[in-house]
C-alpha cells in the first residue's frame, strides 16, 4: 500500500532524548497513519495524545495474544508470536481474565503501600551513595547506583534472594536488547523461569513476608501462574525504572538551568519527576492493540483484526496537549502524560517507580552538589531501538 509507512520508520531516533522526527509530521498530517507490519499486515500507528489514549482505553481494542501483528522484529521474525493465553501473563489478556489476575496484585502496588517502602528505598539509596563515595569518581551510574538500587528494592518486594541476583538480573536486559541473539534470549528466559519455579517451590514450604508468598497464600494460583506473574513483574518493573532514573539524571545534567531550579527548590522534585517521565518516556514502541470489531477512529475505519500500534513517546510530545513539548520544563503542567500507559493496562507498578525515582534522585543530588558527566554527552552509549530506551552506561563524577 503506497501511503503506508514502513514499520522501521517510527523507531529511528536522531537525538538521545527525542522521539523520531517522523512523529512530528505524522501528528500534523495523519495522527492515525497506515503502517506496514513486519509480517506484511497493513495496520495503523497512532501518534497523537488524544488517539493514543482512545485506543488504550477502548475495550473494542484487545491486547490479547490470540490474533495480532507485532510492530517490530528480532532475528527476522516478530518478537512475540500469536498464541493462546499464557496463564498468569495478564499483560496480554483482556477483562475478565486480566481483571482477575490484576486484582490479586493491586494491593501490593497502591500509593500507600509504595510510600511505606519509601524509608527502605532511601536506605538502599544511601548505601549506594556510600559505595560511590568509597570508589571515587568517575563511576558508571548504571552499575554503581541505579541498577542495584532498583533491583534490590524489587527483589525484596517480590521475594527474590538478592544474593542470588546473578540468576535473574541479566534476563530483562537480554530480552529488551534488540542486539541479543536468539540463543541468548532463549537461555536467559530459561534461566529465569527455572529460578522462579524453584523459588516458588521453596516458598510453598517456607513462606516469607513477600509478594510470592502472599500469592501462594491466596490459594487461587498454580505454580505456572505465579511464575508467569512474577516473570512479568521482573521484566516490566526492573529495567524500565532503572532507565527512567539514569536517563532522567542524564537529561538534568544536559539541562543545567532545570537542574539548578530543582536544586534551588527541592519541593519541585515530584513535578520534576513527572516532567522527566513525560520528556523521556522510556517505553518506546511495544504498545499495540487489535480491533475486535470495526471501529471509527480519527476519521478512519479501523477494521476488525487490524493492529494499531500506539507511540507513548509521540503522545507525550504532542503540542496539542503539552506546550513546547520538546523543552524540558520542571514547572510544566504534566497531568495526563502517558509514560505509564493508559486504561486498564496502565502500569501496575507506577507508584513504586515514583517512590524509587524520588528517593534515587533526591539522594544523588543531595550527596553530590557538583555531579556532572565524566564524558562528553555525545560519548554516552545509548540503546535507541530496544523496547526500553536506555543508556548502556552513564559515566559521572563530582
Amino acid at each position: 500500500m503506497s501511503d503506508a509507512i514502513s514499520y522501521e520508520e517510527p523507531w529511528a531516533r536522531t537525538h538521545h532524548f527525542d522521539p523520531p522526527a517522523v512523529f512530528d509530521s505524522l501528528r500534523k498530517e495523519s495522527p492515525l497513519a497506515r503502517m506496514v507490519y513486519p509480517d506484511g499486515h497493513i495496520g495503523w500507528i497512532a501518534s497523537s495524545h488524544e488517539l493514543v489514549r482512545k485506543v488504550l482505553s477502548d475495550p473494542r481494542f484487545s491486547h490479547g495474544l490470540q490474533e495480532f501483528h507485532f510492530p517490530v522484529t528480532r532475528f527476522g521474525e516478530p518478537v512475540i508470536g500469536s498464541s493462546p493465553e499464557i496463564p498468569g501473563m495478564f499483560i496480554h489478556m483482556d477483562p475478565p481474565n486480566h481483571t482477575r489476575y490484576r486484582r490479586l496484585l493491586t494491593g501490593e502496588f497502591t500509593a500507600r503501600r509504595a510510600n511505606l517502602l519509601a524509608p527502605r528505598v532511601a536506605e538502599v539509596a544511601a548505601e549506594r551513595i556510600e559505595v560511590m563515595r568509597a570508589h571515587g569518581g568517575p563511576v558508571d551510574l548504571v552499575e554503581s547506583y541505579a541498577r542495584p538500587l532498583v533491583l534490590r528494592v524489587l527483589s525484596e518486594l517480590i521475594g527474590f534472594p538478592y544474593e542470588e541476583r546473578e540468576r535473574y538480573q541479566h534476563a530483562p536486559t537480554v530480552l529488551h536488547d534488540p542486539d541479543s541473539s536468539q540463543a541468548d534470549v532463549g537461555a536467559a528466559f530459561g534461566q529465569v523461569t527455572a529460578f522462579i519455579t524453584e523459588l516458588v517451590g521453596k516458598k510453598r514450604e517456607q513462606p516469607g513476608d513477600d509478594l510470592i508468598s502472599r500469592l501462594i497464600a491466596e490459594g487461587e494460583l498454580t505454580t505456572e501462574e505465579i511464575c508467569n506473574i512474577v516473570t512479568l513483574l521482573l521484566f516490566a518493573g526492573y529495567e524500565t525504572t532503572e532507565s527512567a532514573l539514569v536517563v532522567g539524571v542524564f537529561a538534568l545534567l544536559e539541562h543545567q538551568e532545570q537542574l539548578a531550579a530543582l536544586r534551588a527548590d527541592p519541593s519541585k522534585l515530584d513535578a520534576a519527576i513527572e516532567e522527566l517521565l513525560r520528556y523521556i518516556t522510556v517505553n518506546q514502541y511495544e504498545m499495540y492493540r487489535t480491533a475486535l470489531e470495526d471501529v471509527e477512529l480519527g476519521g478512519h475505519l479501523v477494521k476488525k483484526g487490524d493492529t494499531v500500534t500506539v507511540s507513548l513517546p509521540a503522545a507525550n510530545r504532542d503540542p496539542a496537549r503539552f506546550g513546547c513539548p520538546a523543552d524540558l520544563d520542571i514547572d510544566r503542567e504534566t497531568s495526563g502524560h502517558v509514560a505509564f500507559g493508559f486504561g486498564v493496562h496502565q502500569c501496575l507498578g507506577q507508584n513504586l517507580a515514583r517512590v524509587e525515582l524520588r528517593a534515587g534522585l533526591s539522594a544523588l543530588l543531595n550527596a553530590f552538589p557538583d555531579l556532572r558527566l565524566a564524558v562528553a554527552a555525545e560519548e554516552v552509549p545509548l540503546r535507541l531501538k530496544g523496547s526500553v530506551f536506555a543508556v548502556k552506561s552513564l559515566p559521572v563524577t563530582w
